[in-house]
């Protein structure tokens, strides 16, 4: 009976989190497999960020230290983004105070919360504020600081120390990448340290990230996998990651497509 692609790609990204590499022989050997096959197999997780190939196998993915500025990054994932605002948007209850962190994942859930009352929206996040305004009813308080152009947030003492005196019933913060080894992280250390001290003032984290963040890890680490209450992400997450967080406990929540 032969393996499936899905299984042959938990056991690569299993042998590449402990050995660091793998090799293509060795590989078609172990599944009893051609070497082509193999190759389509490691073409389809590059392409998924999972590794990156080289001569004769692959080798992990190394970490990300750059970031498109945000207005490049509105369009990258953009149905699936929507998707993931509208079922975080979902989980907003009337009354309830919410924290939106930076990045344009995060951004449309305030189109999605048009219809809902009572609610107050704390962000340090540009478009996000300019966004509520246009087509949020509920009370916006902006996180001031030192504003940092390139990704349109502010970030800094002053931001925390604001964030300090309050607390949210909810968090929705960006992944820039997701990892069993190095927990949720972000591109840079000033917006990371803002979205640490987000999640400190939050009683619920919830973690927004397309497909593409799986098995990715970015510069600046942010928190655990520990402390997320919930994952949400769109329908191609991958499957092992699904199984991943089930055995860790952690709620995975897989956006309806629009």
């Amino acid at each position: 009976m032969s393996i499936s692609f899905e299984e042959r790609k938990l056991t690569i990204l299993a042998a590449l989190d402990k050995e660091e590499k793998v090799y293509v022989r060795q590989l078609a050997n172990q599944f009893r497999v051609s070497d082509e096959t193999i190759r389509r197999d490691l073409d389809r997780l590059e392409k998924e960020g999972f590794l990156k190939k080289v001569y004769g196998g692959a080798v992990k993915m190394k970490i990300q230290n750059w970031e498109l500025p945000f207005d490049e990054k509105t369009t990258i994932h953009n149905q699936e983004k929507q998707a993931i605002c509208k079922a975080a948007a979902n989980l907003v209850e009337d009354g309830d105070i919410i924290m939106i962190g930076n990045g344009t994942t995060p951004l449309e859930i305030v189109r999605y919360l048009a219809h809902k009352t009572d609610i107050t929206l704390i962000t340090h996040s540009m478009p996000v504020m300019l966004l509520a305004m246009e087509f949020f009813k509920g009370r916006i308080i902006f996180i001031g600081g030192e504003f940092e152009k390139n990704q349109k947030y502010t970030s800094g003492p002053l931001t925390e120390r604001m964030l300090e005196m309050m607390k949210a019933d909810k968090a929705f913060i960006s992944a820039g990448g997701i990892s069993t080894i190095n927990g949720i992280t972000d591109y840079d250390l000033s917006g990371s340290s803002v979205s640490r001290k987000i999640i400190e003032r939050a009683d619920q984290v919830i973690i927004l990230g397309d497909h593409s963040k799986f098995g990715q890890t970015t510069f600046a680490h942010m928190c655990s996998l520990t402390e997320v209450s919930m994952i949400i992400t769109d329908k191609n997450c991958p499957n092992e990651w699904k199984h991943i967080l089930a055995k860790m406990e952690i709620e995975l929540l897989i956006a309806d497509p629009l």
